[in-house]
């Protein structure tokens, strides 16, 4: 008979090793191992299998996809994270901060998804009483909607099964529990096992799962990083819960691009959608001020400005500080270096700090050139026009590189009412402008900034 074996998880990485650790040899975080016992598992023919025979491959082409096997969830910003909607026999997991809003965007989305379908919601935290309030206070109310507040693994397997649902909603991952794991709910053991189990159930029986998954101090989804590798896809809820504005994206996804973002406000009622992130964003934008430039960059196929905030100001310590907020701390650093070497700009004798208003986080080349210019600006003090955008990749040499995109960003930047644009010089000979934009193509940095200030 086999043995039980245990070993220990980082709950940061997911590294596994025989023996406890104060400290994890992957990513060297501290009393991150948690203890967990791997029971042996039978093996024996699928189900499925007929006696004495077993299952084939088969070519691709003669595997039937059974139909359209996307549907639309109800929200716009969701069905674009998702790659154009939900698909049907996925495994969702929903992550963010507590009190983002992760419950409140899935049980609004209820109201779409009974339209002809049956949807199954269970609440690990709340009672039946509760969800109905909160329910009431969203105006939430279809008549496929069955509620259960449950935590035990094997009730909830029953119930779906019983009822044979067409989405199962799982609040949260981390309050469910498998009975035959001596574990306490939330551990490592015990989140491997019931995710598995919802794995299993959405591919044995075609059932869509969404599953919300807390998160722990670093941001990451609480329990072993193996968690999102056996979900179909990850999406993050983000955003400060003392401003009104959330950010969904997508981390992993198995149906559809990763680089989409939806964009919601919380309101009384519930999260609202937020067609025009790029208005969101420049909302309150100062006027006439020094250190700040408008961004255009590209979140999957849909152009978004942002505005780039810097300010430098005159250090009283050796060694200068730096700091970025929603910009990349080593890009930001490079970026001085260029500007310092290639536009003469002492960087070196001044503290400087960027920000990107919104939440929202810069990873794209096309905006070096906003974050560069932000900072000349409150290098010599002088404000670029308000209505002027940037777009461009600096090179170590100073150079501006051309981004791709180029044609859709400047038609987002002209329907939000901006006149002026500088944008690289190379890559951009066959170029749709539009009649009231004006474009300046530049060389390198140094023209960038005269440009501009």
């Amino acid at each position: 008979m086999a043995k039980t074996k245990t070993v220990f998880f980082c709950t940061s990485c997911g590294y596994e090793t025989p023996k406890w650790m104060g400290r994890c040899p992957s990513c060297g975080a501290f009393n991150t191992m948690e203890e967990h016992v791997e029971k042996p598992v039978a093996v024996g023919k699928p189900k499925s299998a007929p006696v004495g025979q077993s299952r084939r491959p088969q070519k691709i082409r003669e595997v039937t996809s059974g139909g359209e096997i996307r549907f639309s969830t109800g929200m716009g910003e969701l069905d674009r994270v998702l790659g154009g909607g939900a698909v049907a026999g996925s495994l969702v997991l929903v992550g963010g901060a507590p009190g983002i809003g992760k419950s409140t965007l899935l049980l609004q989305i209820c109201n779409s998804l009974c339209s002809g379908r049956r949807v199954l919601y269970i609440s690990g935290e709340e009672s039946e009483r509760q969800l109905k309030l909160r329910a009431e206070r969203l105006g939430v109310a279809p008549e496929e909607l069955y509620i259960l507040s449950e935590t035990r693994l094997s009730d909830v397997v029953e119930a779906a099964e019983e009822m044979q649902p067409d989405i199962l909603i799982v609040d949260s991952i981390q309050t469910l529990y498998n009975e035959e794991n001596d574990s306490s709910p939330g551990s490592v053991s015990q989140v491997k096992d019931c995710t598995m189990t919802m794995m299993q159930l959405s591919k044995s029986q075609g059932i869509t799962v969404f599953v919300v998954g807390h998160i722990n101090k670093d941001g990451n989804i609480a329990g072993p990083k193996v968690l999102e590798h056996m979900v179909d896809c990850v999406l993050y809820f983000e955003g400060d819960p003392n401003t009104s504005y959330r950010l969904l994206r997508a981390a992993k996804n198995r149906f559809g691009s990763t680089n989409e973002i939806g964009v919601f406000e919380m309101m009384d009622t519930g999260l609202v959608e937020v067609p025009n992130p790029s208005q969101m964003l420049l909302e309150g934008r100062p006027e006439g001020a020094s250190g700040t430039c408008v961004a255009c960059v590209m979140e999957g196929t849909r152009p978004v400005l942002a505005e780039v905030q810097a300010l430098v100001t005159k250090t009283t310590f050796n060694v200068p500080r730096r700091a970025a907020d929603g910009f990349d701390f080593n890009r930001a650093i490079l970026l001085m270096a260029v500007a310092e070497k290639r536009a003469g700009m002492k960087m070196s004798l001044f503290d400087a700090y960027i920000n990107v208003i919104g939440g929202l986080r810069l990873d794209e080349p096309g905006a070096d050139l906003p974050v560069a210019l932000a900072v000349a600006s409150s290098y010599r003090d002088a404000p670029i026009a308000d209505d002027l955008v940037a777009i461009g990749e600096v090179g170590l040499t100073g150079e501006i590189r051309a981004v791709s995109n180029m044609n859709q960003r400047l038609g987002e930047v002209a329907r939000l009412g901006f006149h002026k644009c500088i944008i690289p010089r190379g890559g951009s000979e066959k170029l749709e402008i539009p009649k009231e934009l004006t474009v300046y193509r530049v060389r390198n940095l140094r023209e960038a900034i005269e440009t501009a200030l």
